[in-house]
């Protein structure tokens, strides 16, 4: 067995000076780690939306009646608190879990040889939105559960899973310029299509602030809108998102496109059709807790079918690509489907 290597006092000062450079001087993870590193940046971010949402759906949302504390007089919950109160302390905790695979990613990142600033940026980009939705979650709470502020607090959530979705992304990529794979009208409609999706979500929180599932049990304000009508024209721009997913396998296929955007679109249509059969069954059945937890875990999963769809449309290899000379593209089926 190895023994423990010498700290030496200069050592020390250095680690306390800069962590990361410290570690990162002593330390090459495999490429594997580092995408692993990402993805469970990920994967927790996920799961916060999900334990967000149980808070909500249990009536939690005030269990910890005040912020940063959970009372006026104790950090944590008590036991004269109940399960409302163990349940909210229980996901601001899960927070810190958050931020220890954050910064796993970050030392991972910072720690790879050669070094990758955009991979370290990304990472420190995901440490800031969750210290900054942390404090917008204690003004929910101070708020009583304003429901535009914890629309902005499932807002932000998505902005972290979006930098977490390109970070995971990028660590299977090289450093080069980005090549596109397909031409400019696919282009263009897949960005039509994040609009749409990023729409569809942002209605979604409407209609969540409008409806019934207010997070607590006392009388807390909801937005001033007919959360059917809501729910209906978030319907409508569900099945927006559908058609568009649905134009561009064809299109795709239809010009040989390469597989990976393929594929990327066929599960990004997936995800849809069983976001869709959640919403209407949530929808007939008067919104079952469960259901409607179900269907924000979806709204996640959703988005993260998207932008994958979207950061397929190219590739970075690793190392150098050689000059090309530029080729003027007619307008074709080629064309469409980009440079091969």
């Amino acid at each position: 067995m190895d023994g423990v290597p010498n700290v030496t006092p200069a050592d020390a000062v250095a680690a306390l000076r800069n962590p990361l450079a410290f570690i990162a001087a002593r330390w090459t993870p495999t490429p594997r780690t580092v995408r692993r590193a990402a993805l469970s940046a990920l994967v927790m971010a996920v799961i916060i939306v999900v334990t967000g949402g149980a808070v909500r759906l249990t009536g939690s949302g005030l269990g910890c009646p005040t912020w940063p504390k959970c009372t006026d007089d104790s950090l944590t919950t008590t036991s004269a608190m109940g399960f409302h109160g163990a349940i909210e302390f229980g996901n601001r905790m899960l927070t810190y879990v958050l931020c220890a695979a954050v910064g796993w990613a970050i030392i991972a990142a910072r720690s790879e040889k050669p070094r990758r600033r955009s991979l370290t940026r990304l990472g420190w980009a995901q440490f800031w939105i969750v210290m900054s939705n942390a404090i917008l979650g204690g003004i929910v709470v101070l708020v009583g559960l304003n429901p535009y502020t914890v629309a902005a607090h499932f807002v932000a959530t998505t902005a972290l899973i979006t930098v977490a979705t390109v970070m995971w992304q990028r660590t299977r990529e090289g450093d080069t310029a980005p090549r596109p794979l397909v031409g400019k009208p696919v282009q263009q409609l897949v960005w039509f299509m994040v609009a749409a999706a990023a729409l569809l979500i942002l209605v979604g929180t409407v209609v969540t602030g409008a409806g019934p599932h207010a997070g607590d049990s006392s009388e807390v304000e909801r937005m001033p809108l007919d959360w059917e009508t809501v729910a209906k024209a978030h319907a409508v721009l569900a099945w927006i998102v559908v058609s568009l997913t649905f134009a561009l396998w064809f299109i795709l296929k239809a010009v040989d496109a390469p597989k990976n955007p393929l594929d990327r679109t066929r599960d990004l249509f997936l995800v849809l059709l069983s976001q869709g059969v959640i919403g209407y069954v949530q929808y007939f059945t008067d919104l079952p807790e469960f259901l409607v937890g179900l269907h924000m875990l979806g709204s996640a999963l959703v988005w993260i079918a998207v932008l994958r769809v979207l950061l397929a449309l190219r590739e970075r290899p690793e190392g150098e690509l050689p000059e090309l000379p530029a080729q003027p593209y007619a307008a074709t089926s080629s064309s469409i489907a980009g440079p091969k």
